[in-house]
């Protein structure tokens, strides 16, 4: 940005995804001037110390620097679109962890922020930035594997529910587990086969912690996308504390000229890496992985300086409005 601040600030560290955002922007050269988190005050000080950051009591103090040029956010996901009208308010960009919003009110709200156009809002859809997804994508729009006809993906995740934030375990508050989860896997959706969501049918299911009533643990959506390309989405929090990773997840293709299988935490036989393995008529092969040609961080920038972005306000609302449809449609399931 020459000539203007190289500056940011942070609004609200509910979640450790920030640091994701923290350490670009400053590996980009800018600087920190204060991380704002009222509630989750020792996450906020492990990134603090981590990075080299300050914390601050005082949210106007971020909000009113001119010398502040944009905000993250990582806020509880109900209080997101708060702080994205805020910044709005300000004139301040925002980069906000994921989702954006939790319900079709919060999706409302972020419609008129996109369309009044006053600040540029990022996401963080971080899936995109994976070597693994960009050499995928890259191979599709080739034309190797022919043309899509369905993609699965399987996304488990680790609980560790004694570390949970209370939040988490509340709907109305974390958006829940489509929300929360499933708005990766429909960006990557339109991003990898160019196409639109047109219908879901899902579920939603309860197997564990009576004592977090709207805490549902597992989801299902068969998704079905124009031009006749349909997918299944899977993710659930069960994945055991001596699993190697946090999530084993993984995304299966299938084209008419090849399926590829994305193992996104690697292989624990193996290697930790994420890895790529493709499946034609000729042979079974592990494909190199192309780094993208930059960061989330910096591609959000680019579009703070009125270029072209790689992620858009279009890619972030039609996501959101995906998950947000599949969410309230889904139906629910109870254990007995």
């Amino acid at each position: 940005m020459t000539g203007k601040a190289r500056s940011f600030g942070i609004i609200g560290c509910q979640h450790a995804h920030i640091g994701m955002f923290i350490e670009e922007m400053l590996a980009l050269g800018y600087e920190c001037a204060g991380v704002y988190e009222p509630d989750n005050k020792p996450l906020a000080r492990t990134l603090a110390d981590r990075y080299g950051l300050e914390l601050t009591g005082d949210r106007e103090s971020l909000l009113s620097d001119e010398g502040v040029s944009v905000i993250g956010c990582a806020a509880i996901n109900h209080e997101k679109m708060d702080v994205i009208e805020l910044c709005e308010l300000h004139g301040k960009p925002i980069m906000i962890d994921k989702p954006a919003v939790t319900d079709r009110a919060g999706l409302t709200r972020l419609r008129g922020v996109l369309e009044r156009g006053r600040i540029e809002v990022g996401m963080m859809l971080t899936e995109r930035f994976r070597p693994s997804l960009h050499t995928v994508q890259r191979m599709i729009g080739a034309g190797e594997l022919g043309d899509i006809v369905h993609i699965s993906m399987r996304k488990p995740h680790r609980l560790n529910p004694e570390a949970r934030p209370a939040w988490h375990f509340d709907k109305s508050q974390s958006g829940g587990i489509i929300n929360d989860l499933f708005v990766h896997d429909f960006d990557l959706l339109r991003w990898l086969t160019g196409r639109e969501v047109e219908t879901t049918s899902g579920y939603l299911a309860k197997n564990i912690l009576p004592e977090h009533p709207t805490f549902y643990d597992t989801a299902g959506v068969q998704v079905f996308m124009a031009g006749g390309i349909t997918a299944q989405l899977y993710a659930d929090w069960h994945t055991p504390a001596g699993c190697w990773t946090w999530g084993d997840g993984r995304i299966f293709i299938t084209g008419t000229r090849g399926i590829v299988e994305i193992r996104l935490e690697g292989d624990p036989l193996l290697s930790s890496d994420e890895a790529v393995l493709v499946i034609t008529d000729q042979e079974l092969r592990s494909m190199p992985l192309a780094q993208p040609p930059f960061s989330l961080s910096q591609d959000f920038l680019n579009r703070v300086e009125g270029e072209a972005g790689f992620i858009t306000h279009d890619d972030i609302y039609k996501a959101s409005e995906a998950t947000v449809t599949a969410d309230e449609e889904a139906r629910i399931l109870i254990r007995e």
